[in-house]
């Protein structure tokens, strides 16, 4: 008998019935009284004794502390329902696209050269590259182009560090970031820096080189191409790819916005040369 007691009481909580949510659909109706059937079979002899006020009041407090990831929502919204199908989707396609994401990808043999594709639009070599060529730079005109270039994409490694620690999403496959990507706090996936610099770098230099026709076409398919390999190797959602475009436009906006003149740049170098020379 004790045994048959808690075999009824374990199938009473895991009753789907016992819920929270469900608990107005054991109630019966307000109005209704008991069939007579039932009186006779109260005032017989029982086979089970009824269980205890504690034990039933125990019950109540576990059904109605149910945790919320347990609750069903029966009447979600409309934007709910969109948002959800839309991350769902998302979801699905960056890890369908991501053929180059591990060594047992069906794409594993050219994951070294979409990797190399990446690199083209990290920070490090862009900022190194455009100090370097600053240096060398002996024209006003030169110098100043890469200056404000400079300043972008300091700012580009500023906003996509900051956006990534407030959403803190993480890629579609579980990947550590490397070396270069703690270094330009490049570590979550949204949105993909690598994308926002080559949409910014590549309308950077479209407005400010003059570029023959098959050069502006490279130019856009490399962007292009810098994003699309940050998906294949398993690194960023698409959402992630299209928003950092999107960023890396509007930081190319505002750079036009403060654009900094000749004279402010020659300032800024002969106080830079200064201090080096303090410093050493």
């Amino acid at each position: 008998m004790p045994a048959s007691q808690s075999r009824a009481r374990a199938r009473d909580r895991n009753n789907v019935l016992n819920r929270a949510e469900f608990l107005s659909l054991n109630q019966p109706p307000k109005g209704t009284q008991e069939p007579r059937s039932s009186g006779r079979k109260a005032s017989g002899p029982s086979t089970q004794p009824p269980p205890s006020a504690g034990d039933g009041a125990r019950e109540r407090r576990q059904s109605q502390q149910l945790p919320e990831e347990d609750c069903m929502q029966l009447n979600p919204s409309f934007k709910g329902i969109a948002f959800n199908s839309l991350l769902a989707i998302d979801i699905c396609m960056s890890k369908r696209l991501g053929v180059c994401a591990g060594r047992a990808a069906s794409w594993a043999s050219a994951r070294s050269m979409v990797k190399l594709i990446g690199i083209t639009g990290h920070g490090i070599p862009w900022i190194g590259g455009t100090i370097l060529c600053l240096v060398r730079s002996s024209t006003l005109a030169g110098q100043e182009v890469l200056m404000n270039l400079l300043l972008a994409l300091l700012l580009d490694i500023m906003t996509v560090a900051g956006v990534q620690k407030l959403i803190k999403r993480r890629g579609p496959y579980e990947m550590s970031p490397g070396l270069l990507d703690y270094l330009t706090m490049d570590i979550y996936a949204f949105p993909a820096g690598h994308a926002s610099r080559a949409a910014m770098v590549s309308k950077f230099f479209l407005s400010h080189l003059v570029l023959a026709v098959p050069l502006r076409v490279l130019l856009v398919l490399w962007a292009f191409c810098v994003g699309l390999s940050r998906v294949m190797i398993g690194r960023h959602h698409i959402t992630d790819v299209i928003s950092g475009f999107i960023i890396g436009y509007f930081q190319f906006r505002l750079v036009e916005l403060v654009w900094m003149s000749s004279n402010t740049c020659q300032m800024l170098i002969s106080a830079w040369s200064h201090f080096s020379r303090n410093s050493s």
